[in-house]
């Protein structure tokens, strides 16, 4: 490996954002405020189980509440939706999480619909999204907001600079192409459909891996001196990159695990600690 290759530690970008966010909760701690998230999960999935625990886990130890709530798999569309028009309406409650995915039978979509904006801390609603690619306030999701923390805390260059996004997901792959187009990036979106991918990643001074797929991405793609994002998380702990192949390459990369990951979970405190200032100050 180059000593020139930056390894974009998401654990210590992480670590700097609960450090402010626990001044701000001492703050609004004075003011009789204690930010609550609410995690909403149906049905007994083991990964999404553990998911929400750890999300739980990370609000208790910087003095956020978590309020969690569970339900069973033959939970009806009608009584999610009963579910979360309660936490909208209480005050106590400032960030609301559906954990994803929910058991087939349920429109998933009309339950994100129903989340009320300011408590859409886990940008999942549509609002929230033409919000965000207008560059308007809102919660933008948290893996693509982790990214661009990521490169931010590591000064990375974006204007003018060529990205290629691999993958198209509505909290993942379109998110974060719009929000780096906004800071003035040349984005390029690509999927499974796209031909000639490898030719079109070998372009890219910036990769943003969210395909889903196990070491996916070959070093032979990537342009010297690139910057790699994996936001991947596969079985065996491997990202969508092929990391050791890619690392003679490029310029940064982030790990898997360590890289966006623990970003994306300091993100969601951070907005619903924002969320929490937000109605404090109305």
């Amino acid at each position: 490996m180059s000593e020139q290759v930056t390894i974009l530690d998401g654990v210590a970008v992480a670590r700097n954002m609960r450090s402010e966010l626990q001044t701000r909760v001492e703050e609004l701690a004075k003011q009789g405020i204690t930010p609550c998230l609410a995690t909403i999960l149906v049905g007994d999935d083991p990964a999404s189980a553990t998911y929400v625990r750890m999300k739980g886990n990370a609000c208790e130890r910087l003095g956020i509440r978590s309020k969690r709530v569970t339900l069973p798999s033959a939970t009806t569309t009608e009584e999610l939706l009963r579910v979360i028009g309660e936490l909208n309406d209480d005050p106590l409650v400032h960030g609301i999480l559906l954990q994803h995915p929910v058991p087939e039978h349920i429109d998933e979509r009309e339950a994100f619909e129903r989340i009320k904006l300011g408590k859409d801390v886990d940008g999942v609603t549509t609002l929230g999204f033409g919000r965000t690619a207008f560059d308007l306030p809102s919660y933008a999701p948290c893996t693509p907001q982790a990214i661009l923390s990521i490169l931010d805390a590591y000064e990375v260059p974006l204007e003018g600079k060529h990205a290629v996004v691999i993958g198209r997901s509505p909290i993942l792959g379109k998110p974060v192409s719009l929000m780096l187009l906004n800071r003035n990036a040349t984005v390029t979106i690509c999927h499974s459909k796209t031909q000639h991918l490898a030719s079109i990643v070998k372009t890219a001074d910036i990769v943003v891996a969210a395909v889903g797929k196990p070491r996916f991405v070959q070093g032979s793609w990537i342009k010297q001196g690139a910057v790699v994002l994996d936001a991947g998380y596969n079985p065996g702990n491997v990202g969508d990159v092929d990391y050791e192949a890619c690392l003679p390459h490029v310029s940064a990369i982030t790990p898997v695990p360590g890289g966006i990951g623990p970003v994306t979970i300091a993100t969601l405190l951070r907005n619903t600690v924002h969320a929490a200032e937000s109605e404090l100050n109305r």
